[in-house]
């Protein structure tokens, strides 16, 4: 393990999630700039989170900020369990912290993900894109060519054997409820508000457990919230960095939300089993 140097910017490893590479965090890496050292680590061939998890703690320093997005936030709660000395900051994205449920919402989802690869290896993985896409953007940012042009060609960068893997770690992940009440540095919690797959009354439950956390509802925003929503994902990111690394059972950074979030998550809000 390398020690980053005191004075230079914090090591923050942003994690992406399922079929997602660098190219999920490159537009809010941009806007952050020389605030942060950004490392986008590739453990797409894993078939674990656990395995995931160990790819990032082998090469990461001493101690570095977590930032995850959907499956990369699952990855972050297995490197808290695993080693929670070493995070200074952890912010989960997109995502939840359950189980797989059991009897039949457990069933339907290994069944809608199966499919999925069912059709990667039919047609390949960018036919299949193409019919996942739908449900996890905003519908108006359907319509822009470039974002999607820019997540389809990440999506056919991987093959179904890494999906395979993939569906499998997500399949086989446990309860992390554990990690999350654990947690006692600087924690954003956030999503978009009209994420179809990770809704924000799910978000709004995990932030919850989290003594030191801040909720954040990106507006406008479907569930790829780093490439939908940049200027606010980053935003949101150097706030939470900028609260500092010092473990605290209560902090500042819990009062009040970031001024790009938008709204409170309503009450109705309804939340949903299957998470990517």
């Amino acid at each position: 393990m390398r020690t980053a140097p005191s004075h230079a910017p914090p090591v923050v490893y942003l994690l992406p999630g399922l079929l997602c590479d660098r190219a999920a965090w490159a537009p809010v890496i941009e806007r952050l700039g020389p605030a942060a050292q950004c490392r986008v680590p590739d453990y797409s061939a894993e078939r674990s989170l656990g395995a995931m998890a160990e790819v990032v703690l082998a090469k990461a320093p001493d101690r570095f900020a977590l930032a995850g997005h959907s499956m990369g936030a699952r990855v972050a709660l297995e490197i808290l369990r695993r080693a929670p000395q070493r995070v200074t900051h952890v912010a989960l994205l997109s995502t939840g912290s359950a189980a797989r449920p059991d009897g039949a919402p457990g069933a339907t989802e290994r069944a809608q993900r199966l499919a999925l690869l069912a059709l990667a290896r039919e047609r390949g993985m960018r036919a299949m894109g193409e019919q996942w896409l739908r449900p996890m953007l905003h519908p108006s940012r359907l319509a822009d060519a470039p974002l999607v042009e820019a997540i389809l060609a990440m999506i056919a960068r991987q093959t179904p054997a890494r999906f395979a893997g993939q569906i499998e770690a997500l399949l086989d992940r446990g309860d992390a409820s554990a990690s999350l009440r654990a947690i006692r540095v600087p924690a954003l919690v956030g999503c978009g508000r009209e994420d179809a797959w990770s809704p924000p009354a799910q978000h709004e439950a995990m932030a919850a457990m989290i003594p030191t956390c801040r909720l954040v509802i990106f507006d406008t925003c479907g569930h790829m919230a780093p490439m939908e929503r940049p200027d606010a994902v980053a935003a949101a990111l150097a706030a939470w960095l900028a609260a500092g690394g010092t473990p605290a059972t209560a902090s500042p950074w819990q009062e009040g939300r970031s001024p790009t979030a938008g709204a409170a998550p309503t009450a109705q809000t309804r939340a949903v089993h299957f998470v990517p």
